[in-house]
């Protein structure tokens, strides 16, 4: 791989995408309301806001750039940065911003106060807290009228990040972030549902806060659209001859729905002056060896059976070139935010491959580590400096994509002759994005206490 210069390409930046494309925006949530027969009570209906001037200001956050990579096996590499926004360095933020900017909307409309609660592995917790931050600033909603908690488990405390809304004792209880013991991350899920409706079958509760329980694939959809805009409008013109793959770390592969979203609405004409590619692309799937069902999914196999070195300690297998032929653990776990088991989106991706092609790979952190300066060197263009030290990184998404890409590369996951175009979606250490300070997390024991922790947020 040749080092990087100055006469790299520039890079283009497009901001404000959820403000650029909001006629496609507001499409999306109009083409996902309709699927609805009626809206849960922990639900708000799918209506976006027409952006004024200080809506305008709020969703500045929603900046994404598009860069031109060293090629890799001869195939052309683009990346689309999703991790500008410096308070959150991960694609969260366009969904976050998607959701207060709804929430307001609701706000507005029937005079209801918000309070929106999630569950989170940290990342989706961080974003939505400062998009929360943000829509104060901005002085769309005040703390009056909308708040936010997040619900994430033990194992992910080192994910948790430092916002504006634990600047005070006031504004950390009106907004909590709750860590909560369990024991296994993904039950975080059932604690924040169990607490959601033990709160709305309280009489002392049932009409002061609307609480939007915003875990629904398509709240995510909604505002992942962008990446198929910003593709169609700035990077190179896809030839109908040439295949071209996206490769993406998932858990649930919400990003990549949300893209299909956005091609199919380009496709029907949603916006005249954007031209998506002529074909809908390939997925390529990247997870770790702790989650990795959805690409089990995509072939029906199963997980292949490691065999224990014991000279040097390490798992090796050689039958399924898709998943590590060496790791420290066959279930390594690279990083905490890819917690999702068999996730309800497998089948819907699973579809997509099957249509317009893909494939997956499983990495490793041995593997990252082993390619740590060419996944450096990759990863520089797009403006993201990773730590000399492995261990000093606390989010893996961008280097668990380059690393895929390069491992895909090498067992000839991905044909040769096939763009690729890179969702960059998340990298930070603590330089970079701030820990949150131990006093303004809420720890919890179980769902009884998270209960109280909502009442006296809303109380």
């Amino acid at each position: 791989m040749t080092s990087h210069s100055a006469t790299e390409p520039t890079p283009t930046i497009v901001p404000a995408t959820l403000t650029r494309y909001h006629q496609v925006v507001r499409a999306a949530a109009e083409t996902l309301g309709s699927r609805r027969s009626r809206l849960g009570d922990t639900e708000l209906p799918f209506r976006v806001p027409e952006p004024d001037d200080a809506l305008r200001e709020f969703y500045a956050a929603s900046e994404v750039s598009v860069h031109e990579l060293e090629p890799i096996g001869g195939r052309r590499v683009t990346a689309l940065n999703l991790m500008r926004n410096p308070g959150t360095r991960t694609t969260k933020t366009f969904a976050s911003l998607s959701m207060v900017g709804r929430a307001v909307q609701h706000i507005r409309e029937t005079g209801e106060n918000v309070i929106i609660v999630t569950p989170t592995s940290g990342n989706k917790g961080t974003a939505l807290r400062d998009a929360v931050a943000r829509a104060y600033e901005t002085g769309i909603a005040g703390p009056d009228r909308l708040r936010v908690m997040t619900v994430t488990p033990a194992d992910s405390l080192h994910k948790l990040r430092d916002c504006s809304l634990a600047a005070t004792p006031e504004l950390q209880a009106a907004n909590p972030a709750v860590l909560v013991q369990v024991d296994q991350p993904a039950q975080v899920k059932e604690v924040a549902r169990g607490v959601v409706d033990a709160y709305l079958t309280d009489p002392a509760t049932k009409d002061s806060w609307r609480v939007w329980y915003t875990l629904d694939l398509d709240n995510y959809r909604i505002a992942d659209v962008v990446r198929a805009c910003v593709e169609a409008e700035f990077t190179t013109p896809h030839d109908a001859g040439i295949p071209r793959w996206h490769a993406h770390a998932v858990s649930s592969a919400y990003g990549l729905l949300g893209y299909s979203l956005g091609h199919q609405l380009l496709s029907e004409g949603v916006a005249a002056d954007l031209k998506p590619a002529p074909t809908h692309p390939g997925f390529f799937l990247v997870q770790h060896l702790s989650t990795p069902d959805m690409v089990l999914s995509l072939s029906g196999a199963s997980l292949p059976r490691y065999t224990h070195d014991m000279t040097d300690g390490l798992w090796r297998q050689a039958a399924d070139p898709r998943f590590p032929a060496v790791t420290d653990s066959p279930s390594d776990l690279i990083d905490p935010t890819f917690y999702t088991r068999a996730p309800v989106t497998s089948a819907e991706i699973d579809s997509l491959i099957r249509k317009h092609g893909g494939n997956g790979v499983v990495v490793s952190q041995r593997e990252c580590v082993e390619r740590w300066n060419q996944v450096q060197e990759l990863a520089a263009p797009i403006g993201v400096n990773l730590p000399a030290a492995p261990d000093d990184l606390r989010e893996w998404s961008l280097v668990m994509a380059l690393t895929g890409l390069l491992v895909g590369d090498e067992r000839g996951l991905i044909p040769k002759g096939t763009d690729v175009v890179v969702h960059a979606s998340g990298s930070y250490s603590d330089g970079t994005l701030p820990p949150a300070a131990p006093d303004s997390i809420r720890f919890a024991a179980g769902e009884e206490e998270v209960l109280k922790i909502l009442r006296t947020a809303v109380a």
